[in-house]
């Protein structure tokens, strides 16, 4: 198989990409765990590559993976800021816009926590 299930069924696997792919875009950094992060950030990189064609049909592809939610006190929701500020951000670069840095192993369960962030970030 090329994708890893995490041990959800797919509805839930797909919510669970959907909301982190989302708060990526949102927050531009997100803590999760490493084969989740290696997971959503094939996607995020789609998205983003999306994005930077800019058309009406490109925006309506990510319009229906990326959830419409905005960061409190900003106007912009997610899809807006993928396609203002991420794409004009990543314009000349061809790819490889997340990067992953290893955190440790999670107090609980001993899961190899990472951060997921997008390069070049504010």
């Amino acid at each position: 198989m090329a994708y890893q299930k995490l041990g959800r069924d797919t509805s839930a696997r797909k919510a669970l990409f959907r909301d982190l792919v989302t708060d990526l875009f949102l927050y531009e950094r997100i803590q999760t765990t490493e084969a989740k992060a290696k997971e959503v950030r094939s996607i995020a990189e789609r998205l983003i590559t999306l994005a930077k064609r800019g058309d009406l049909h490109a925006r309506r592809q990510a319009a229906a993976f990326v959830r419409r939610e905005q960061l409190e006190g900003s106007e912009s929701d997610a899809i807006q800021k993928l396609f203002s500020e991420l794409a004009t951000r990543y314009s000349e670069r061809p790819g490889g816009y997340t990067r992953i840095l290893k955190l440790g192993p999670r107090r609980g369960d001993a899961a190899p926590m990472v951060f997921l962030e997008l390069v070049d970030r504010a």
